[in-house]
């Protein structure tokens, strides 16, 4: 049944599986989250959301680094340019701008 998968959670690729999970779990460790291969019941909806945010915003900058021709972050895997998500870095939505929510 896991191999006729409808939902929206699925890996586009399947191949980028594996990848993804090494980059969750690595940054579930920078920003402090307790992720563990298997069951993650224990965790909370924001740690868990914390996770997928970050990972999400990475992925953008990323991909906003590779249409520009420019890489803010050459050289540092997948460490966040200008340490967006880590202590005493700029937060995502810390623009002074309205989220309108």
């Amino acid at each position: 049944m896991a191999s006729n998968r409808t939902g929206s959670n699925r890996t586009e690729v399947p191949q980028a599986r594996e990848a993804l999970n090494r980059f969750k779990m690595e940054v579930a460790g920078e920003i402090g989250v307790p992720l563990k291969q298997g069951y993650n019941g224990d965790l909370t909806s924001y740690q868990n959301g914390s996770v997928g945010g970050e990972m999400v915003r990475r992925m953008i900058q990323r991909q906003e680094e590779s249409m520009s021709g420019t890489t803010a972050s050459a050289g540092t895997g997948s460490a966040p340019a200008a340490g967006l998500g880590q202590p005493g870095g700029p937060q995502a939505g810390s623009t002074g701008q309205s989220q309108g929510f």
